[in-house]
């Protein structure tokens, strides 16, 4: 079962609307990071008793290790309802209350009651919530004018607010709308799952390129179906379902020690050619003619070139644009210097997808834009 520890707080070391980071001392004495969400614990501050959900520190978690703020004992209560009525966390102590866009008090229900098409958004759908910052600079190096929009699965993170990437790329000017769907919450809009979060982003956020990827914190079993990013290709079917232009950004690697994930990741096969049943454009990176070989021989050996269309695109000017905005985005411990195919392919979807624009700004008519 979880761990619930009592601490008082040291030191708050970062804090906004979002997400308070702080220190804490437990009563056995040793001092942990704790980091907790206002909007459900209400303010803290230093000399505040705690209780921490201390799990991932006791199970030596690398992703995950850090303890959770549950509840404020010297804070000052009950924390005010927001408008919305739709629950996410739903049935666990912690379920908290949101404005989903599609609820019928929400300001875009007419406009999402109305929507049934991406109108031929593409939308790239990453395996890794690491490949975002890629894909969002491919996209706007590509199209600087393009909006932006991400949405956030639950298949990581639930918490938008733990993302420092997210925060990092609205700050850059990378990424323009965000939504989370599902149990995820904490995004500009909020959604019921990734079809309603997709139209979401389109109609309400008026997004012109839209990339999905999950939270931060995938998970891997060493099973052939047994991992999070499984759903790139459910993901990618909503957006073709839904009329959009689907686009798979591919998790490319040679730095990895696993032998499954050299060259393109067994994750994204599986993905692409079980889990999606529907045929998207896979973008394929330009990389070094070594790598470049061992790329599209994987690609030939799989099903994927009979299901898909495999498009080359450059993820070159993304990474300079990253570079430029000083963001040096890391994936598993690696750095992108380390392992910089894994962020050139999702630059490379990025930018596939901003080509496929034929007019940014032509949106579908809107009565909540």
């Amino acid at each position: 079962m979880a761990a619930f520890r009592q601490a008082r707080i040291t030191e708050i070391t970062e804090s906004s609307r979002s997400i308070v980071r702080a220190r804490a001392r437990l009563e056995g004495g040793a001092e942990v990071v704790a980091e907790g969400f206002p909007h459900m614990l209400g303010p803290l501050e230093v000399g505040d008793a705690v209780v921490l959900n201390t799990t991932g520190v006791e199970l030596e978690l690398g992703t995950g290790g850090v303890c959770f703020i549950l509840w404020n004992l010297d804070g000052p209560g009950e924390v005010d309802p927001g408008p919305g009525h739709i629950m996410k966390l739903r049935y666990t102590p912690w379920q908290t209350e949101v404005m989903a866009a599609e609820a019928p008090e929400s300001e875009h229900h007419a406009t999402l009651a109305a929507a049934a098409s991406l109108d031929g958004t593409p939308v790239v759908a990453c395996g890794l919530h690491s490949q975002l910052p890629a894909a969002a600079a491919g996209a706007k190096a590509a199209r600087p004018n393009a909006r932006v929009g991400y949405l956030m699965t639950d298949g990581g993170a639930l918490p938008l607010a733990w993302s420092r990437t997210v925060e990092a790329l609205q700050g850059a000017g990378l990424l323009d709308v965000t939504c989370s769907a599902g149990h995820a919450f904490g995004g500009d809009l909020e959604a019921v799952n990734v079809f309603s979060g997709l139209i979401a982003l389109r109609h309400a956020g008026r997004a012109d390129v839209i990339l999905v990827a999950l939270g931060p914190g995938v998970v891997g079993t060493a099973t052939p179906f047994g991992y999070s990013s499984i759903e790139q290709g459910t993901v990618l079917d909503a957006a073709t379902a839904l009329g959009g232009r689907s686009i798979a950004a591919l998790r490319v690697s040679f730095d990895d020690l696993r032998e499954r994930h050299v060259g393109i990741s067994h994750h994204t096969i599986t993905a692409l050619s079980v889990a999606a049943r529907e045929r998207c454009t896979i973008a394929v990176p330009e990389l070094p003619p070594d790598r470049m070989d061992q790329v599209m021989g994987q690609l030939g050996d799989s099903p994927l070139p009979a299901r898909h269309d495999i498009v080359r695109a450059d993820g070159g000017p993304g990474l300079r644009l990253l570079g430029s905005k000083g963001l040096r985005p890391t994936s598993m411990g690696r750095s992108i210097d380390e392992a910089p195919e894994l962020f050139i392919a999702a630059a490379a979807a990025g930018a596939l997808a901003a080509s496929l624009l034929h007019g940014v700004g032509d949106h579908p008519p809107s009565q909540n834009r």
